[in-house]
């Protein structure tokens, strides 16, 4: 979902190029597997970042949150610092466009809901806390594989989310970028009495006002419409 997000909320004159990790080890259905998945991203990132570079970009935009988020905040940032380091560009996580935004709205109280089994929800849930942020409740949709997570239907999306509404937090957070979460952005806010964070929206808003494009859509949500 991460190449068709990013390609539609993508404004005039802008690009975006995806440099691929192989993955060999697809399977999420335990959390044994989640890991393994998360290793070969780990073996794989170095050449899809080198493959990135040829086509000489403004910005790194780094579209794997738990790649992120397992290593903790003070792991996460020194494994983003490597990275603008090694390419000399600024970079955007799907993590950290997401902290970004609910400090913009100074949202405290969250609802998280990710793609993930039980390991990779409680290494989220430790996320956001150790980043200040009260977690209301976790919801894992407990995708079996990698492609399955964008298999995930809209009618169970919507249906994690009405229950997430329910649950008295400030905002909703979608976390795991190949969930097909963003195209609900805009209609979830005639249907949800609580802001809705999709983090493909987080991550592209992010990388544009970070790199001084001011941009505005209205079928995104209220963070590149407002934001």
């Amino acid at each position: 979902m991460v190449e068709h997000d990013f390609a539609r909320l993508c404004p005039y004159g802008v690009t975006f190029h995806a440099g691929r990790a192989y993955i060999s080890h697809t399977s999420m259905e335990t959390d044994a597997d989640a890991k393994a998945l998360l290793d070969d991203m780990d073996a794989g990132f170095a050449t899809a970042l080198r493959d990135t570079l040829t086509v000489k970009p403004d910005r790194i935009v780094i579209a794997m949150a738990a790649e992120v988020m397992r290593r903790g905040v003070a792991g996460g940032q020194e494994f983003v610092d490597q990275v603008a380091q090694q390419t000399g560009l600024p970079v955007t996580t799907g993590p950290g466009a997401v902290l970004a935004a609910l400090r913009r709205i100074d949202a405290k109280r969250v609802c998280l809901l990710t793609p993930y089994q039980p390991e990779s929800d409680q290494l989220t849930r430790a996320y956001f806390e150790e980043c200040g942020f009260e977690v209301v409740h976790i919801e894992g949709l407990r995708a079996t594989s990698a492609t399955n997570i964008a298999e995930v239907s809209q009618e169970r999306i919507v249906a994690a989310l009405r229950d997430l509404d329910a649950r008295g937090a400030d905002v909703l957070v979608q976390v795991g970028t190949n969930l097909n979460a963003s195209a609900l952005a805009a209609s979830a806010e005639h249907w949800l009495s609580t802001p809705f964070i999709a983090m493909n929206v987080a991550t592209v808003w992010h990388a544009l006002r970070e790199s001084g494009i001011t941009d505005q859509r209205g079928d995104a949500g209220f963070l590149l419409r407002d934001h």
